[in-house]
């Protein structure tokens, strides 16, 4: 598939599936978790600039000196 935007792998089987929007890559997750009780992660290739960006202001690496103050995405409670 060309455009993957999201892997989805589960430990404990053999789950490895691409996907190209995210919607369906969580959708996976949910039938996998449904049917087989696992619990499948995913892994993100990318994200648009401004998801990155707004994460960045947001602070949610968790880091102290991660995220702008000043922006109204800043969450001091993480």
């Amino acid at each position: 598939m060309t455009d993957e935007r999201a892997t989805v792998t589960c430990p404990d089987c053999d789950l490895d599936e691409s996907f190209g929007n995210l919607g369906a890559a969580r959708e996976r997750i949910e039938t996998h978790r449904r049917e087989t009780g696992h619990e499948a992660v995913w892994e993100l290739s990318a994200l648009s600039a401004g998801v990155e960006r707004a994460g960045d202001e947001a602070g949610v690496c968790g880091r102290s000196d991660c995220g702008d103050e000043e922006s109204p995405l800043f969450r001091d409670d993480l």
